[in-house]
């Protein structure tokens, strides 16, 4: 049964992290001068702006009652490469600027978190509930999910920003085959993530964000144990 910090910490991490991804797409573009995000209002820093009902709200509720990592996704932002001078590099470019910022938040959280207990001594962390889920709960649950955010974006699956980086390395002769597979790959990768733990009781997903976001996690967290 989920408890009530538990769930609280887990929505305030989540929504953040991907209101500062998106909204990091589209500061992205609009500095290489495609004003497309803003005009849509996707600059925003209000959730309501980014939020997509399934990969915000019922994905990441369905992970954390699996007891999965919490992870999902957003509206895209919408933007257009035809405005950057250099369309591939632009499209590199606000590929990597959503986990880009998740990393920059993941870290924040770690410093705020050895900071704290390098400071105060335990005995005073006990004294006061909420600084202490404040200290032991949310602050490395908003640093591991804006890295289960980073990493699992990074995945090479449309329309997550991993594709946006392996096209920019892909030779210019592939491009049209692969942008055709891209309205295939999210439903299909959807079904992998759901079901297959499940099914086969194999977590290829899970295997992966331990190896990649768990052991950053540990790294980060290091300095203030």
């Amino acid at each position: 049964m989920i408890s009530i910090p538990y769930l609280i910490c887990s929505i305030l991490s989540f929504v953040p992290a991907i209101v500062c991804h998106e909204a990091c797409h589209g500061f992205a573009a609009y500095k290489l001068g495609d004003p497309t995000a803003k005009r849509a209002g996707r600059l925003s820093f209000n959730p309501l702006k980014h939020i997509d009902p399934f990969g915000t709200v019922i994905m990441p509720l369905l992970l954390m009652a699996m007891n999965m990592p919490v992870f999902g996704y957003a509206k895209p932002v919408p933007y257009n490469p035809a405005y950057f001078k250099d369309p591939r590099k632009g499209d590199l470019i606000v590929g990597l600027a959503g986990p880009a910022a998740n990393l920059v938040l993941a870290v924040l959280g770690a410093v705020v978190y050895t900071l704290v207990m390098l400071v105060l001594p335990v005995s005073a962390l006990a004294q006061n509930d909420v600084f202490y889920y404040f200290l032991t709960l949310f602050l490395p649950m908003f640093s591991l999910i804006n890295l289960y955010l980073m990493f699992f974006n990074l995945l090479p699956i449309p329309p997550l920003d991993g594709s946006s980086i392996f096209a920019f390395f892909l030779p210019q002769k592939y491009l049209p085959q692969y942008y055709k597979v891209q309205r295939y790959a999210m439903p299909v990768f959807l079904i992998v993530v759901l079901l297959v733990p499940y099914v086969l009781h194999f977590n290829p997903i899970g295997i992966y964000l331990d190896a990649t976001a768990g052991n950053v996690f540990d790294l980060l967290f290091s300095f203030g144990r």
